[in-house]
């Protein structure tokens, strides 16, 4: 009963993030910031709940946390280039192999533990929101056979890194920006626009050599060993 409850919570707090940010934007909240970091954790606790919950075998955790591990590994060794990171890429890996809630652990899991080396803070439940995100949805699109062409492949992970760029600065404008008009909104968004392109780019071009490959040689590990988290995931 309780697994079917947080199965049904896990969309609907994804949607409520937005819909916070919308509704404290338009009613010029106080405490936006407060609130919507109390909304953005919220929706974090079903998939890790969840995920505990099915008492895990050590070798249905190991995918998730090795593509957390080397996507945090890769924002760490690209930081001198600012945006041009591989974690949106692996992230959409593991989601469309894994599944969407293990794609979504992936992707926290990375921002969190990337954080250790580039600072906490009240960005990172966002971060690990955005990125999770995109591991969930890379999961539902695999889950439907979606993700079979290269052309979806790519464009999905551009619209992704776009979209984490879209949330961040949501984030930044609703929170920390007073009073919010159109014109305040639209230069926030314009100068976060240019590292979210280039982001973007990024993630297409770590894509391009990584995820068939990737994709091919997780389905193998998962056939052989019965490595998984029991998600229908991509051949």
């Amino acid at each position: 009963m309780i697994d079917k409850v947080l199965a049904w919570m896990e969309p609907v707090l994804l949607v409520l993030v937005p819909a916070v940010l919308i509704l404290c934007a338009y009613f010029q909240v106080e405490n936006t910031a407060l609130l919507s970091l109390m909304t953005v954790v919220l929706a974090l606790v079903p998939y890790f709940l969840r995920f505990e919950r099915r008492h895990p075998r050590p070798r249905d955790i190991m995918p998730i946390v090795v593509l957390a591990a080397i996507a945090a590994v890769g924002r760490i060794l690209f930081a001198p280039f600012p945006n041009v990171k591989p974690v949106t890429a692996i992230v959409i890996v593991s989601g469309a192999c894994l599944g969407p809630q293990s794609g979504f652990l992936t992707g926290a899991l990375a921002a969190l533990s990337s954080n250790l080396f580039f600072g906490q803070g009240p960005w990172t439940p966002w971060q690990m929101y955005a990125w999770g995100l995109a591991g969930y949805l890379a999961g539902l699109l695999g889950r439907w056979g979606l993700l079979q062409k290269k052309g979806v492949v790519y464009g999905f992970g551009f619209v992704s890194a776009l979209f984490y760029g879209f949330i961040l600065d949501s984030w930044y404008i609703v929170g920390f920006v007073s009073p919010i008009t159109w014109q305040s909104a639209l230069a926030g968004y314009g100068a976060g626009l240019p590292f979210s392109l280039a982001h973007a780019v990024a993630t297409v071009v770590f894509l391009l050599p990584i995820f068939r490959p990737w994709c091919k040689k997780i389905h193998r590990i998962q056939q052989k060993y019965g490595v998984g988290s029991g998600e229908q995931s991509i051949s």
